[in-house]
């Protein structure tokens, strides 16, 4: 990279069809949308379109969550635009890194600020961990997603996938874990000595626990985007 001519600098940054199907790594921290039909995306990551494409905010509070969380949270939780129609939308957040993941009547949680897009062909549902709305302002939530089909997560920096087996439960800072498979239900649990030896903010000493079968995802980077109200 580095000096071009207009028409060098077009055709070396070019758009190209690599003929992956809907979801298409464009770069790899840009997603391309073959879009036909519908698909979901992360409200605000829509950085271009061409076609005839429609957008509509979903409110996904109704979707899934109590009457009394729902009360609890202001609307910056997680937000998802539908988007429909014929042509090629093209998805990005914050120049974070983007994984796409291909679900064969599979099932995984993402944490909702990670969740970048998915097919409509998955079932998705909103959760919230328990235990975890005292503890934190706005609490932590994610998304289950179900079914076959394409999806799309983000990450600061590269991914790393840990493997949890019954005689290796895997322990998580909870800003760090992006996903885990759809067989886990992590419990909180808080490490008073280490928020002493540490001594950074109240999000450093809870820990996710992750004990049975499956992976959980994590990234090189502490996103404290939950924690606006401490």
């Amino acid at each position: 990279m580095g000096r071009y001519s207009i028409d060098e600098f077009v055709e070396t940054t070019g758009q190209r069809d690599l003929g992956e199907g809907m979801f298409e790594l464009e770069r790899d921290r840009l997603l391309e949308v073959n879009l036909d039909g519908r698909v979901w995306t992360k409200k605000g990551s829509m950085v271009a379109y061409l076609g005839d494409v429609k957008f509509t905010r979903e409110g996904v509070m109704e979707h899934g969550l109590g009457k009394m969380v729902k009360k609890a949270v202001t609307g910056e939780g997680m937000s998802l635009t539908k988007v429909e129609g014929i042509g090629k939308v093209y998805l990005a957040d914050e120049g974070k890194k983007i994984s796409i993941i291909n679900l064969d009547d599979q099932s995984i949680y993402v944490n909702g600020n990670d969740l970048l897009a998915f097919e409509d062909s998955i079932q998705w549902d909103i959760k919230m961990l328990r235990k975890v709305t005292g503890i934190m302002a706005g609490g932590l939530f994610n998304v289950k997603l179900e079914g076959t089909g394409m999806i799309a997560i983000t990450t600061y920096y590269d991914p790393l996938a840990l493997k949890v087996t019954p005689d290796q439960p895997v322990f998580t800072d909870p800003n760090a874990t992006v996903a885990w498979s759809g067989s886990l239900n992590p419990d909180m649990k808080t490490d008073i000595s280490l928020k002493t030896l540490v001594g950074r903010g109240s999000g450093e000493s809870l820990q996710m626990a992750f004990r049975g079968e499956g992976f959980v995802v994590i990234q090189p980077y502490e996103e404290v985007y939950f924690q606006a109200g401490q």
